[in-house]
């Protein structure tokens, strides 16, 4: 029997004699129509047209067929990652990035190695939903897939296989962050059982290169002394090492495949000092890292689904420092981890950054996920932040968070009218936002079903959140 369906046009393309289209079919399940050429898709005829099921083999069948549907390195573009818990927001990223009409390289696909085990998505899965929404909206630009946070070896085979681009090593668990106050004698003794076999190199060789005399860049003079040198190396001497070994994994697997490479260490408790960041850069790319992106951990609080937290003439002065030191080695942009919603900082970032900059987010699409279920399903958003309140002390474990979840109501104590409003709240957005994983686990068909039958709505959404995020780097 024919089933009812609607096409989305924007899809609709035809390449190298074969015609292609994503429709909606009545139940509101999503097919790939395919006219022409079908031998190397799985699906079923009808009317001389084969409907084809959203599975991973007609995703790579498709993105076989149109190559624009494949991620590549995006290099030093000023760039922004969208991430998607959920797996249906691409189309409202792509209708943002199309309003500002900015320069901005996108990466639809990114989900870190925490968030995939927190709901049970793979990378493949993440790789496949950033696809069909693309193909949906018939974006045509480049894009990349980034492996976020990876911490071990083990990490990395599952993004290689499903083709990602950009790999965030995340060695934060290597730092050292008692080294920042430890006395000379201890940063001697943390120093000598560095493993110097793998970093190649001693410190007598590195007292020559650092602590000789000032290094001078463009606004900004660095003065290393013996202690300044060791602190860096007791900080971060084994997360370079991490970082190296982590790297190496990558090459091998790729097997000369192009990639981006993005160091991170925003993670930690304390601050990346000028020297520690002029540190990190020059030993990773003397060693020929290809390292296109660095997150070190900025001055203030950045915390998430909120604005940056702390002092701005602070941030800015600090800021300053390393720009200066991103634009002395030409080879890499700032990256900005828990970018989302720090609308207080964006706009100098970018002054200082002068478009060498990437700006990573992650639960922030999910959050306005939940604005449109708290207007559309408030049974369901009521069930949601009472699971938040009863699992946030044990999801908020791995989050740096100021959050006092006895600042927002339970659902009892608030109107239906209410509760679009806790999504503007800071204590209600931080609540809601550790606790995905508990919510996805529980609720997660009835959340997806809820977004599927308000598209509209969803899109709506994420473009007047996004442009916000997006203007200030166009």
């Amino acid at each position: 029997m024919e089933q009812k369906m609607t096409t989305y046009k924007t899809s609709m393309i035809e390449h190298e004699g074969t015609h292609y289209a994503l429709v909606r079919l009545a139940n509101g399940e999503k097919r790939l129509l395919v006219e022409g050429e079908t031998a190397v898709f799985r699906g079923d005829l009808q009317n001389g047209k084969l409907l084809c099921p959203l599975t991973p083999e007609n995703a790579v069948a498709l993105r076989g067929r149109l190559p624009w549907l494949i991620p590549t390195p995006l290099g030093l573009l000023t760039s922004f990652g969208f991430g998607d818990r959920i797996g249906l927001a691409t189309p409202g990223h792509i209708a943002a990035l199309d309003i500002v009409e900015g320069h901005i390289a996108p990466i639809f696909a990114q989900q870190s190695v925490r968030e995939n085990t927190r709901i049970g998505r793979t990378p493949q899965q993440v790789m496949d939903d950033a696809m069909w929404g693309i193909f949906e909206t018939g974006w045509r630009g480049s894009w990349g897939a980034d492996a976020d946070h990876i911490k071990e070896i083990a990490h990395v085979a599952p993004f290689v296989q499903a083709g990602y681009t950009f790999y965030t090593i995340d060695p934060s668990d290597h730092v050292d962050n008692e080294a920042q106050t430890d006395d000379l004698q201890t940063l001697r003794q943390k120093t000598a059982v560095l493993p110097w076999s793998q970093l190649a190199t001693t410190l007598d060789e590195l007292l020559a290169t650092y602590c000789t005399a000032p290094i001078a860049l463009h606004g900004l003079t660095l003065h290393f002394t013996e202690e300044v040198l060791l602190r860096a190396l007791a900080k971060y001497g084994h997360a370079l090492a991490h970082t190296l070994t982590i790297t190496a994994e990558i090459r091998q697997q790729l097997t000369g495949r192009p990639f981006d490479l993005e160091m991170s260490v925003d993670e930690t408790d304390t601050p990346t000092s000028a020297e520690e960041h002029f540190f990190i850069a020059q030993e990773l790319l003397k060693r020929d890292v290809p390292v296109v992106s660095l997150a070190p951990r900025f001055v203030g609080k950045f915390q998430k689904g909120v604005d940056y937290m702390g002092d701005l003439a602070e941030f800015e002065a600090e800021l300053a420092k390393h720009a200066a030191i991103m634009h002395h080695f030409d080879a890499y942009k700032l990256s900005i981890h828990t970018g989302s919603d720090k609308f207080s900082i964006y706009r100098v970032i970018n002054r200082y950054a002068n478009g060498r900059v990437h700006v990573k987010t992650a639960g922030t699409s999910y959050l306005e996920a939940l604005r449109v279920i708290s207007q559309v399903d408030a049974p369901l958003f009521r069930q949601i932040l009472d699971l938040g309140h009863e699992r946030f002390e044990k999801d908020r474990k791995t989050y740096f968070l100021d959050c006092r979840p006895q600042n927002v109501p339970t659902s009892a104590q608030l109107s239906n009218e209410a509760l679009p409003d806790l999504l503007d709240d800071f204590d209600a957005r931080q609540l809601l936002h550790v606790t995905f994983g508990s919510a996805l686990d529980e609720y997660g068909d009835n959340l997806k079903a809820d977004l599927s039958n308000n598209e509209a709505a969803y899109v709506a959404a994420l473009i007047a959140h996004f442009v916000r995020h997006l203007q200030p780097f166009c």
